[in-house]
C-alpha cells in the first residue's frame, strides 16, 4: 500500500498529538515526566526534535490512554485476495494451529 505519508511528517505529527494531549491534561513536562516515568530530557529531546524510543513513547502514550489505540492500528488484518482463484484455494486450505516443532 503506498502512502503520501512520509517518516518525517509522522514523526511531527505524533510529537505535536503529544504536546497536545499534554496542553489538554494541563500538564507541564515535568508533570508527564513524573506521571509516566519517562525522564524529562527525554520528554523535551521529543518535542523538541521528535526523537524517543518505542518503551518511552508507549509510557507516555499509556498516560493520555492511548495504548489500546496503538496496539488497534498495528493489528495485522486479513488478507484481501485479488481474484476467485485465491478465494477458493483458502477455502479449501486446511488452516495450522501451532507451529512445526524440532
Amino acid at each position: 500500500m503506498l502512502s503520501l505519508i512520509t517518516a518525517p511528517k509522522s514523526q511531527k505529527k505524533l510529537v505535536e498529538n503529544v504536546r497536545l494531549h499534554r496542553l489538554q491534561m494541563e500538564l507541564t513536562q515535568e508533570g508527564l515526566a513524573e506521571r509516566s516515568g519517562v525522564p524529562l530530557p527525554t520528554l523535551r529531546k521529543f518535542e523538541q526534535k521528535g526523537a524517543i524510543s518505542l518503551e518511552s513513547f508507549l509510557k507516555l502514550q499509556m498516560v493520555f490512554g492511548g495504548l489500546e489505540n496503538i496496539l488497534k492500528a498495528t493489528e495485522v488484518k486479513k488478507t484481501e485476495f485479488s481474484s476467485i482463484d485465491e478465494i477458493l484455494e483458502a477455502n479449501s486450505a486446511p488452516t495450522r494451529k501451532r507451529g512445526k516443532r524440532k
